[in-house]
């Protein structure tokens, strides 16, 4: 921790900076790259712009200085807080993991100062990641006639804040950077749009990627030799990973729920004790867990994400 950083939180009112300690700095970071299926260009993309200025600082200087922030965008359930966490797993930083309800207070001014002494204390712990979980919650557009002032206010602090950020105050080239997601990007203010410099949009998986993913939910369950799963990835076209998660976890329920429907409890738990327990999830597990599931991205909101991320996205 540098000696500025430490000054700049020593002016920061105490119960916000515990505040910040407390609800908002995460440190259970476990997730990794290969717990991610496919989206191998955002990986790709997401090393260059974040991981490797977090880990060489030294080397992007200049015309070479590192983004001011990323933006993930695309629909729900793809994986965009997964790859965030990855990003900071990976490059191993001080990982504020933030939402609304962290940082949205019903008492005058203390949303401001949350957010002061959230950008503080990340520069004293730099080299830190400021991860914003669907930033538009926070950051809509302004001037809308729904709009608060304290709203305004938040916004206003926030933009601050980012145009501060970069290399940590006499902190040897320490980076703080910032990562944020959103559903809905078209929501944004253009300010922030601005700041969140490099936009990758993560896609709905395509059929080698749902395969993967159907493999990855179901590598804690016994399957039939017979499962083909690439017969399963070909029908759930237009799905999410969250989606797929469902199907897998449905599947993965059938056969408790066969044993269920002709046994008591205690027969069952007796099976368990003397090693007969068969819960080996079918090819008509699957098939029917799929059939039951329904994807939960209308085709008219791909086409959406599709036209935004050609008018915006930055790759």
């Amino acid at each position: 921790m540098d000696e500025e950083g430490t000054k700049q939180v020593a002016a920061e009112d105490p119960k916000f900076v515990e505040a910040v300690e407390r609800d908002i700095l995460d440190r259970r970071l476990s997730i990794q790259w290969t717990d991610i299926a496919s989206l191998e260009d955002a990986k790709r993309l997401l090393q260059e712009a974040v991981v490797l200025p977090l880990l060489m600082p030294e080397v992007y200087t200049g015309i070479r200085e590192p983004w001011k922030g990323v933006l993930l965008f695309g629909p729900p359930g793809t994986g965009k807080t997964m790859l965030a966490k990855a990003v900071a797993s990976q490059a191993q930083t001080t990982f504020f993991n933030v939402s609304a309800a962290t940082v949205i207070s019903k008492f005058h001014g203390d949303s401001e100062k949350l957010v002061r002494a959230l950008f503080a204390v990340a520069r004293q712990r730099a080299p830190s990641t400021v991860f914003f979980d669907e930033i538009d919650a926070i950051m809509m557009a302004r001037g809308v006639a729904s709009e608060h002032e304290a709203s305004r206010r938040v916004k206003g602090e926030l933009l601050s804040q980012m145009d501060g950020i970069g290399r940590a105050a006499g902190g040897e080239g320490k980076l703080v950077m910032v990562l944020a997601t959103t559903n809905t990007p078209w929501d944004l203010d253009d300010a922030l749009l601005r700041r969140l410099e490099k936009r990758i949009y993560i896609p709905l998986p395509d059929r080698a990627a749902r395969e993967e993913l159907l493999r990855l939910n179901l590598s804690s369950v016994e399957t039939e030799a017979s499962a083909d799963l690439g017969v399963l990835a070909d029908r759930t076209a237009g799905y999410s990973g969250a989606d797929l998660h469902v199907v897998c976890r449905e599947a993965s329920m059938a056969p408790m729920r066969r044993l269920t429907a002709k046994l008591p409890p205690e027969a069952i738990v007796r099976m368990k004790r003397e090693g007969s327990l068969d819960l080996k999830v079918t090819v008509d597990d699957l098939v029917a867990a799929c059939a039951s599931t329904a994807a939960t991205v209308p085709a008219e909101s791909v086409a959406q994400y599709e036209a935004w991320s050609k008018k915006f996205s930055s790759v």
